[in-house]
């Protein structure tokens, strides 16, 4: 079979199976969204803390780190005897596996805020939060939310895994696919998600753009004062 014939084969398989792949699509979508928020919601909070605190930071960054090493099907699995199958415990490995990206960009962007503009700001009065409500994090925004882009693709990628503990998601297919050496319906999976990390990627880098000239325009007038 060549390669026109896999696509049209491929292209067939998407047609007849539509229904089928909305649903497996939505629930890839879902996994994904759902752990990142979490994440974030985790992880840039917890990154502030540790980039302020010595202490905060020999704990954080560690723990971090650990959770990055450890395989990612070896996490999911971890979730199988806790939280049993299903969309829960897919969601909490995906997030596990989502922090360090995050976190290491949060302790980076407010660590490598420029300390005359830190200084300058305490010299007119700033308190240590307004400091860092009003002038760290808006600097430091593009670089966490650098975190945030790449957290957000692999978690695409990732997000496949899920299929063996039963949460559904795009990894039926390509996975599925394997197991029962169909090529179309493996490509249709894997083609899927790719285009979906595609996307992300793309929409997320337009925001991070748009981030980083609103911090570039920030630290000028910083600058300027």
């Amino acid at each position: 079979m060549g390669v026109l014939d896999v696509l049209v084969a491929t292209w067939t398989y998407f047609v007849t199976n539509w229904d089928a792949f909305v649903g497996l699509f939505t629930r890839h979508v879902e996994l994904v969204f759902v752990s990142e928020a979490v994440a974030i919601l985790i992880a840039v909070p917890f990154g502030i803390l540790a980039a302020r605190n010595d202490r905060v930071k020999r704990v954080v960054e560690p723990l971090g780190n650990v959770a990055q090493t450890v395989p990612t099907l070896a996490i999911i699995a971890l979730m199988l005897p806790i939280l049993g199958i299903g969309f829960v415990p897919a969601v909490v490995g995906l997030f596990i596996y989502a922090l360090l990206p995050i976190l290491t960009n949060t302790i980076a962007g407010i660590e490598n805020v420029d300390e005359n503009t830190v200084d300058a700001a305490r010299g007119m009065g700033m308190t240590d939060w307004e400091i860092l409500r009003k002038v760290q994090l808006p600097l430091a925004l593009p670089v966490i939310f650098g975190g945030i882009r790449t957290s957000t693709v692999l978690n695409v990628g990732t997000a496949y895994l899920a299929y063996f503990i039963s949460a559904g998601g795009l990894g039926v297919w390509a996975i599925g696919g394997i197991q029962l050496f169909n090529t179309p319906r493996i490509l249709a999976g894997a083609f899927a998600g790719a285009a979906l990390a595609i996307a992300l990627d793309g929409a997320l880098a337009l925001v991070e753009r748009r981030l980083g000239n609103d911090s570039g325009a920030g630290q000028s007038a910083a600058a300027a004062a």
